[in-house]
């Protein structure tokens, strides 16, 4: 929904309530590096846009006041990239016209049409995480080819925490520190966007403790894009899977999003998929 162009002091007036956030935060202050010389205070346009998941362009026209859309979802974002306060975060929809969601997820929960939406998704493996990567729903193919989510005890069932300490998912993936990598990049986003709130500090300090690359690379601060494209797999049951992974913004549920699969015409994957679901 676009503020109409009625609003243009409600444009103007959103434009410099985003300027203003922006300018009295550090990089340090949303975990990011601070990066070679800066000729003024505050964070750059880029990096609001990177932490919330936006566009830099889309983001530089708010903030020059253009009649752009901007959904719940993405207002959401920037209420976090910019740490908002309860009464700043009501503001930023008020400026928005848009009505005030509640203020965050469930962590551990997804509605019964998510949950049919995944298991449908079959014979292609998908799951849905949640804002800090915990794993809220996952169809069958997911389990055979990556491990039985159910059977992880339910505050270990997080997408990283699995990632970093299961065994089974370095013999999963054939370039499992790559990888690790590519996703620690792209969990450091939903960081910058949740930091300081404590199932995140939680999750990030038993990582620590529990995995010496996650310890090391963390402090590094490197921030990758939507980790999707190519993975290989190697699976004890059929070899070698190759497919390629999509992230989906789940729209009405901020910070939550779909990953789906789909194989690739190598290694026979498709075929090796469909023996997986039959034989098990």
């Amino acid at each position: 929904m676009a503020l109409s162009p009625q609003q243009p002091d409600r444009r103007a007036e959103l434009a410099d309530f985003l300027r203003t956030r922006r300018a009295r935060l550090a990089p340090r202050d949303v975990g990011l590096p601070e990066g070679s010389r800066r000729r003024l205070a505050g964070l750059r346009r880029e990096e609001v846009a990177l932490l919330a998941g936006v566009g830099i362009t889309w983001y530089t026209w708010l903030e020059q006041g253009r009649d752009v859309q901007a959904s719940s979802e993405t207002l959401e974002n920037l209420a976090h990239a910019l740490r908002l306060d309860g009464k700043e975060r009501e503001y930023l929809f008020l400026l928005a016209d848009r009505p005030l969601p509640d203020k965050r997820p469930s962590h551990g929960k997804v509605n019964s049409e998510l949950q049919r939406m995944v298991e449908h998704l079959e014979p292609n493996p998908a799951y849905i995480l949640g804002p800090r990567w915990d794993i809220l729903a996952w169809n069958r193919a997911a389990s055979l080819v990556f491990t039985d989510f159910g059977q992880l005890p339910e505050e270990r069932r997080n997408l990283l925490w699995w990632y970093f300490t299961d065994p089974v998912a370095r013999q999963r993936f054939s370039v499992w520190e790559n990888y690790a990598r590519c996703w620690l990049g792209q969990f450091r986003i939903s960081w910058g966007r949740y930091a300081g709130e404590p199932d995140f500090v939680e999750l990030v300090e038993d990582l620590k403790h529990h995995s010496s690359e996650f310890r090391s690379w963390w402090p590094m601060h490197e921030i990758y894009g939507r980790y999707q494209g190519r993975k290989e797999i190697e699976h004890p049951l059929v070899g070698r899977l190759v497919l390629e992974n999509a992230m989906f913004r789940v729209e009405e549920t901020p910070g939550v999003s779909l990953a789906l699969y789909v194989p690739l015409p190598e290694e026979e994957t498709a075929a090796k998929l469909q023996r997986l679901l039959e034989s098990a």
